[in-house]
Order: C-alpha cells, then structure tokens, then sequence
C-alpha cells in the first residue's frame, strides 16, 4: 500500500508520494516510473525528486494547470502494473480548507476528487458502492458465497455461516498491521478458493462434518483482510453484495433436487482447486 498527499494552490499542485521499498526494489527508473503512473487531468509536471527515507520511497512532483482548478479533478492511478498486481494507494488531496479522498487498485484506476466539503452521504456511497465492485471482480469471494449455500443444510445454519463469515471479516482487518510477512499477490484469492475446496470435501463426502465452520470463518477472515487497506464503509458495500447473493444462492440451493446439491458441490470445488492453481502460479 502506498500513500499520495496533493496538495492545490491555485494553478499548481505538490504532489508527495510515500511507497515501501519492498514494491519498488524491482522497478526500473522508478523516479520516473512511478509518477508516469499517477495522472492529473490537465496537469503537467513542471519537477519531480525521490530518495530512500528509510524503508520508503519517498517523491515529490510539482505540476501546473491551465488555470485555476475547479471544484472537481480527475484523477488516474496505475501503480498496480508497476509495483505488484494487488497494490493499493490512498491518495489525499487538499484545496485550502477543502479535502478529499480517494482509494485506488487494479479494479478501481480512475476517480474524482472534489474539492467542496463532501456530504456524508455523498461519502458513504462512494465507499459502499467501491466496496461493492472490489467484491463484484473477485471471483473467490463469490466462489465462497455459493459454498456457503451448498454447506447449509438449513436456513438457521445458512444464516448461521453468513453470520460466522461477516464477523470474521470485521474482526481481521485490524490485525493485518501485526502480520510480519508481506502476502504474495492472489494469497487472499487462493485462500478463498481453497475453503471453496475444503468445503466442497465436507458436503461431498462427510454429510455430518463440522469443518465446514471453521472453513466459513477462515474464509470471512482472509476476504476481510484483503480489505484491511480500505475505508470501513468498503467492506460495508461487501457486505450488501454478499448478504444478498448468499439469500438468493441459499434459496436456489434449497430449491434444487437433494440429488444435484452433491454434484453442484463437487463442481464449485473443481472450480474452486482451478483457481487456486491459477492464482499460485501467477
């Protein structure tokens, strides 16, 4: 994860630029690399400096506009093809009293930011409906919304694992800071894909196993780790997507022959151990 602070004065604007070592130790001329990445409509780049601050990359961009900002700029962000595939970055941008925040990564690449006081619920959306889209492109966590389903033998237990699953997202996000080692990128996806695994073995072969407990809450936890560098209100949006997917997969589920529920679990694992593979060798 990396942070930007732009500041706006007027015509012109700073930029710094704060990023860990670890992502740019493979980038080539990542003076110029990194700020060729990070794009302000309008704005051009009249200087530019970076040093090593310790374990961070630190750079500084002066640009200029063809006049005085509006209340809006667009902004665009591709640290992801330069850094690693599951980058994140925070930028801040200040106008006088006004600020505004945006969070971008490979799915999100483009946004506005607005210098005018934001209302809460223009603020709230805009994380919600981020959140919502993060969730929308991974295919292992709505591969594990359709485990779910296929794990709960009633609508109490269904409720039960959705309950067990959104409780674990919220309680890891704060203990990401306190991992000691740096996840290789597609880790949280591969993890997903595997409970996907684990779960379809219980409902395949052990009808009364109780694994699939502890698969649910490993799951919740990585997905809410994946989520850990973003606003709260991003994993609120999450949620939205995977209360309502869950009900209608759970419903879909139910109402499938009692004689299809082990082949649809078997398949979703199938699909679950592809994308595994496919996330580990990238």
């Amino acid at each position: 994860m990396s942070t930007g602070e732009l500041r706006v004065d007027g015509p012109t604007a700073v930029l710094e630029l704060r990023m860990p070592m670890y992502e740019v130790a493979h980038v080539q001329n990542p003076e110029q690399t990194l700020l060729q990445n990070i794009r302000f409509d309008g704005g051009h780049m009249t200087g530019s400096s970076c040093k090593a601050e310790g374990d961070t990359y630190v750079c500084t961009a002066t640009y200029e506009f063809p006049s005085l900002l509006p209340d809006k700029l667009d902004v665009e962000c591709t640290f992801f093809k330069v850094t690693v595939p599951n980058h994140i970055h925070l930028l801040t941008a200040s106008q006088g009293k006004n600020e505004d925040q945006l969070v971008f990564d490979q799915n999100v690449t483009t946004g506005d930011l607005r210098f005018r006081p934001p209302t809460a619920g223009e603020i709230l959306l805009r994380d919600l409906t981020g959140g919502a889209w993060k969730l929308i492109h991974s295919f292992g966590g709505l591969l594990i919304l359709v485990g779910i389903a296929l794990a709960a033998r009633t609508w109490r237990e269904a409720s039960l694992f959705l309950a067990v699953f959104l409780i674990a997202e919220w309680f890891s996000p704060p203990l990401a800071g306190r991992i000691p080692v740096t996840l290789a990128p597609g880790f949280f996806e591969s993890a997903l894909a595997l409970a996907m695994a684990y779960l379809a073995v219980e409902i395949v072969f052990l009808a009364d196993g109780g694994g699939r407990w502890v698969a649910v809450a490993a799951a919740g936890a990585f997905e809410g780790l994946e989520f850990a560098g973003f606003p709260k209100n991003y994993l609120a949006g999450a949620n939205a997507i995977q209360i309502v997917g869950a009900a209608a997969l759970t419903y879909l589920a139910f109402r499938m022959p009692q004689a299809w529920r082990r082949p649809a679990a078997g398949a979703a694992g199938v699909a679950g151990l592809a994308w595994f593979a496919v996330k580990l060798l990238r």
